[in-house]
């Protein structure tokens, strides 16, 4: 027997939170998505649109839905999870909560402040884009991408299940990982790259050559710097919420880095070789896998 459609509010009406409301729509998971933002005019828009299907006065109007997600930049997500946690008896009653933010560990500290929270579910889409807001939603943005869950200890399976539905059902492949591990491997994976593209284009946009140095600038600059244009309040945040496996992340690098000053500073042409040859070969191992990953999801049943 299929599974009974669930209502589902969205708290947060941004790119992703929208994103999510399209997906869940378009499969049939949900039977009404509420809308709850801070922001009158991206409720306005979201409904316009058809994201939302009603949107919420109040968290109390949110908390009727079946499943509430957040999707608040991080540190304000941690700060909403503990109300709606007070809201509902820290957890143990009313719907399924879980959240869309990219650092696990703030939002599991949050959690336990005020006891065991078996029916919140940390969750994180491994997707995104640069671009923010309500109007940059996308149905598909999930679509063969993969989302990390990391149940909590005191976890209750249901709420678990009906997570991993609502991620499957928006078309992403769910695994789950331990809240130290996620964030020390997206601090490497994703936080890192962020802040070095930032840091870059900081650097350029503050130089005596700055016309010339964005004029000139190739493919390279732009492909290695587009993530620079992402929300500059959602990735302070992130930076802040994972500070200690970012800082890890940030110091293993800037050994690297040092070490290649010196080779280039000492002419070392065969150290620099053996470094890019060995990032190239792992780099096109992981293209390799995304590609045989991507060919494997086309040819599943949905």
């Amino acid at each position: 027997m299929a599974a009974q459609p669930c209502s589902v509010a969205v708290l947060g009406l941004g790119m992703i939170g929208g994103s999510l409301a399209l997906a869940l729509k378009a499969a049939g998971f949900a039977s009404r998505v509420l809308g709850y933002d801070r922001d009158p005019g991206a409720l306005a828009a979201g409904l316009e649109a058809g994201v939302i299907d009603s949107a919420c006065e109040d968290l109390d109007a949110a908390l009727a839905a079946d499943i509430v997600v957040i999707a608040v930049p991080n540190v304000a997500a941690a700060a909403l999870l503990e109300e709606l946690l007070a809201r509902t008896a820290h957890g143990h009653e009313g719907p399924v909560l879980t959240d869309v933010a990219s650092v696990k560990g703030n939002l599991a500290a949050a959690a336990a402040r005020g006891g065991p929270a078996p029916r919140f579910v940390p969750g994180h889409p491994i997707a995104g884009s640069e671009r923010s807001g309500v109007g940059a939603a996308n149905g598909a943005l999930f679509q063969q991408h993969r989302v990390i869950l990391t149940p909590l200890p005191e976890q209750d399976g249901d709420a678990l299940a009906l997570v991993r539905r609502l991620w499957e059902s928006a078309g992403a492949d769910v695994v789950c990982m331990g809240v130290a591990e996620h964030d020390a491997v997206l601090a490497a994976t994703s936080h890192l790259p962020h802040v070095l593209a930032y840091c870059l284009v900081d650097d350029l946009a503050a130089s005596p050559r700055r016309e010339a140095l964005f004029r000139f600038a190739a493919g390279g600059f732009r492909d290695f710097t587009r993530i620079a244009s992402s929300d500059p309040v959602m990735w302070r945040d992130v930076a802040l919420a994972n500070r200690d496996a970012l800082l890890e992340a940030v110091d293993e690098f800037s050994a690297r880095l040092a070490a290649l000053r010196e080779a280039i500073a000492s002419g070392d042409g065969v150290r620099l070789e053996a470094t890019f040859s060995a990032a190239k070969t792992a780099r096109d191992a992981f293209a390799e896998q995304q590609a045989s990953a991507g060919r494997e999801a086309r040819r599943r049943p949905f």
